[in-house]
């Protein structure tokens, strides 16, 4: 790469959102690659939330930025592309759970292993994400569709709000509620 495709990578790297994704619209793949590398982390963690194994959490991302891809020109607000993304990986995700077969899976057994943890500290954590998730599956479904939004996705009230097509008060207690049953659950874990 000479300086100058140095200097663009560095000028569209610290671009905003709204910028990358106003280029993007016009074409510019480069300017959406950003968008995605900087949002990725996030969209894959809430996706494999839902979906629960790693090969069915990069198809469904995967989905989703070819859906966003295609459906960018209809984005109304380019800095608000983060809960956009988010919102189209949620649809995905649960459609891909729909189309899932019924039968049962091996339950983590497609988990990645940790890395650089000490056997003890990765036990440990393992021990209360395991404690974490099943106290989201407690959660009545709304409960745990507002507190992914709003925890994983970060996803502000109005944003969850209209992706469950909810009133925001609805939100606030569902995130209430949510939110008082994992801190029972995970008092141990204190």
């Amino acid at each position: 790469m000479d300086t100058d495709e140095d200097a663009a990578a560095t000028d569209l790297a610290a671009a905003p959102d709204g910028i990358l994704v106003a280029r993007a619209v016009g074409g510019d793949v480069d300017a959406f690659d950003h968008v995605l590398h900087r949002h990725t982390a996030i969209v894959r963690a809430y996706v494999y939330r839902i979906v629960g194994t790693l090969s069915e959490t990069d198809d469904v991302v995967q989905e989703a930025f070819l859906t966003a891809w295609r459906q960018l020109p209809t984005l109304r607000d380019p800095a608000a592309v983060k809960a956009w993304l988010m919102r189209i990986a949620s649809r995905e995700a649960y459609a891909h759970l729909r189309r899932r077969p019924s039968h049962d899976t091996l339950d983590g057994f497609d988990r990645a292993a940790e890395s650089g943890l000490l056997p003890e500290a990765a036990a440990i954590r393992n021990a209360q994400l395991h404690a974490l998730s099943e106290a989201l599956d407690a959660l009545p479904e709304p409960q745990r569709r507002c507190w992914l939004l709003r925890e994983v996705g970060s996803l502000s009230y109005t944003e969850i709000a209209e992706e469950m097509n909810l009133p925001v008060s609805t939100v606030r207690g569902n995130l209430s509620r949510a939110r008082a049953s994992i801190t029972i659950q995970m008092a141990g874990w204190r």
